[in-house]
């Protein structure tokens, strides 16, 4: 695959056929919006329906592969995506904006994780054979069936492959759709696994409202695997509702960290994780740290010190230039939304300070720019704070004791990830009363996942986990096998 300037146009996949449509969908360059990066399709409703029907009926017999067949294929996959990582990385951050070196790894975690579930497939997998004083038991851990899989455009490829690894390993089908914001590069990795399976086993649509209605209702779906933001995940649960389906929801967060005063505050590297969980992918990441309560105690350093470390790190500018860490928002809604929640704290008081460099002043104009900013004086309860901002802002707040920043937390209706700040007894200790899916200690965001553990949210941050062999399982069906040793009749009344 050899990348130009020049528009490219990516295919729907359906049971095996590469499918383009007359209608599109337009995806334009974030640094560039008068450049048109390429074309996906726009699906029909129908065109959805074939696709899970081909899914369906491959699902017969897919389930029954021998799973060597399937790591085979998928290690197969693997390598090709390797070879092709250069033309990945630099077709989303085109089409996404992120800078270069945040493509290339996000394109490693992909890697690493469907790495991971080959090698722990088998293991999760494996039948379980008991026997005991009442006979013996089977316990086998099935394919559920046709996974309709739904991703959003921030991490298109991490939070695509997350799906497919598992599902496809276990012996499910899937059909994915992929956001409208950031289509290519995610079609480009699809297409690479469809290759490598047999017709049917893996599907792709792009499309609007009712492809994703006909994806979360359809009778022959038999489980949603969805990552985006809350709201929409309430609707996909009213359609998906009436068939009952299985479910994996990755959904918002608005991630805390949490800054004891035992933290210390000459700590460069620390200071630079915390300003990299802020602003990595422009902070438009799930699991980022979207609000900072810091003791009162050292508030004040803390703050200094953390000015210094982001003008150090923060160089905002084309993806493409090596010295640039944070490109554009995604889209101009997103840009727009989070202007407006600077507006509004600026508007009640709060003190927005501009943070790093404008490597590529002539950009900031035309293309989906923000320079990321720091929110002092906010109130506990304005909407910078308790909202999820999804793009490169944050507030840091004071906070005076522990009992309060614990109930600060909590009081969210979210909990996806969050991070603690401090000696690392004294962390721990604080982190067992937070209410999150994931909690790291003295680091944020991606620098603290391992996808070798569960990750998911409590309350309205989601229903299930991902990574892990937890994540793998979540594919399978427990099938309870007995052969009692007793095969006469409890005593029943004539």
């Amino acid at each position: 695959m050899k990348l130009t300037k020049e528009p490219i146009t990516v295919a729907a996949i359906i049971n095996g056929e590469k499918i383009h449509t007359e209608k599109k969908i337009q995806r334009e360059n974030p640094t560039h919006p008068n450049e048109i990066v390429g074309y996906a399709p726009n699906n029909t409703r129908e065109e959805t329906i074939q696709a899970i029907d081909a899914a369906f009926n491959a699902f017969k017999t897919w389930a029954w592969t021998d799973v060597d067949d399937r790591i085979n294929r998928m290690r197969t996959a693997i390598q090709k995506i390797k070879d092709a990582t250069p033309e990945i990385a630099e077709l989303l951050s085109r089409e996404h904006g992120k800078a270069l070196y945040d493509s290339q790894g996000e394109i490693a975690i992909s890697l690493m994780w469907m790495e991971f579930a080959c090698d722990h497939v088998k293991k999760v997998t494996a039948p379980e054979t008991m026997e005991h004083e009442n006979g013996k038991t089977i316990i086998t851990h099935d394919p559920i069936g046709v996974v309709s899989a739904i991703t959003p455009w921030n991490y298109p490829l991490s939070l695509s492959t997350i799906k497919i690894a598992p599902a496809l390993l276990t012996g499910n089908t899937m059909v994915l759709k992929p956001s409208p914001l950031a289509p290519l590069a995610v079609s480009r990795v699809t297409e690479i696994i469809a290759d490598e399976f047999p017709p049917g086993v893996l599907n792709l649509v792009n499309g609007d409202a009712e492809v994703g209605v006909e994806l979360t209702s359809n009778e022959k779906v038999a489980k949603i695997a969805f990552t985006g933001g809350t709201k929409t995940a309430k609707h996909i649960m009213k359609a998906a509702s009436d068939t009952i389906k299985k479910m994996t929801l990755e959904l918002g967060g608005n991630d805390a960290a949490i800054v004891l005063e035992d933290f210390d505050v000459n700590d460069e590297r620390a200071l630079r994780r915390m300003v990299i969980s802020n602003f990595l992918t422009a902070g438009q990441i799930c699991m980022i740290a979207k609000r900072v309560y810091v003791h009162r105690s050292i508030y004040d350093a803390f703050v200094e010190k953390y000015i210094e470390a982001a003008n150090k790190w923060i160089r905002v500018g084309d993806p493409f230039n090596p010295d640039v860490t944070v490109g554009p928002v995604n889209n101009k809604n997103q840009v727009d939304y989070v202007k407006s929640l600077i507006e509004d704290a600026k508007s009640k008081g709060a003190k927005v300070i501009p943070l790093g460099t404008i490597l590529n002043p002539e950009l900031m104009e035309n293309g989906y720019f923000l320079q990321p900013t720091l929110v002092l004086d906010a109130d506990y309860q304005d909407p910078i704070v308790v909202e999820e901002q999804f793009g490169p802002t944050v507030p840091i707040l004071p906070f005076d004791d522990e009992e309060q920043v614990i109930e600060l937390h909590n009081e969210s209706i979210y909990g996806l990830t969050s991070s603690v700040w401090g000696e690392q007894e004294h962390a721990i200790s604080v982190a067992r009363r937070i209410e999150a899916g994931t909690t790291m200690i003295n680091t944020a965001a991606v620098q603290g996942l391992d996808v070798r553990f569960p990750f998911g949210g409590v309350k309205q941050s989601g229903v299930g986990r991902e990574y892990g062999e937890d994540g793998i399982k979540s594919y399978t069906e427990t099938h309870v096998i007995n052969l009692p040793n007793n095969l006469e009749l409890p005593y029943i009344p004539e």
